[in-house]
């Protein structure tokens, strides 16, 4: 799990990329069932982070059901399934790679526009508001 990459003095806070990037990986199959993420103090000093930092995004990780932490035995990938969605609901399949890829290069020109993370979670608030019958429209070009 030495892929983690944080930016310090960036407008996401640290926690938070740790906690996506972790759930990223979680979601497009690197990160499998069972895999042992590392000791919060050890990913804290390669980090050069505080060992706070790294334990607050594995507390969001585990709320949100993509990890199980144990005392003794550390954090791992939750079981398949176990993880739920913004809404509430549980969800067993990772999402596509094409869809993580769209939606990288969603946050990659969002940002390249000066748009806040809050402003690009309220673009795809609206999208997934968007009933799904007419969520197929949106895409297609009028002749």
């Amino acid at each position: 799990m030495s892929d983690i990459v944080v930016t310090l003095g960036a407008p996401v806070p640290v926690y938070e990329q740790i906690r996506s990037q972790v759930a990223a990986a979680v979601a497009v199959g690197t990160l499998r069932p069972g895999a042992r993420l590392p000791a919060s103090r050890d990913l804290a000093r390669d980090l050069g982070i505080a060992v706070g930092t790294v334990q607050r995004a594995y507390r969001e990780l585990e709320a949100s059901g993509v990890v199980i932490s144990r005392r003794r035995t550390g954090t791992v990938v939750a079981p398949a399934g176990t993880g739920t969605t913004p809404a509430g609901g549980r969800t067993s399949v990772p999402p596509p790679a094409g869809v993580v890829a769209q939606a990288r290069a969603l946050v990659t020109d969002a940002r390249a526009a000066g748009l806040t993370d809050d402003a690009v979670l309220d673009v795809v608030r609206g999208a997934l508001a968007t009933p799904r019958d007419r969520t197929a429209e949106v895409g297609r070009e009028v002749s």
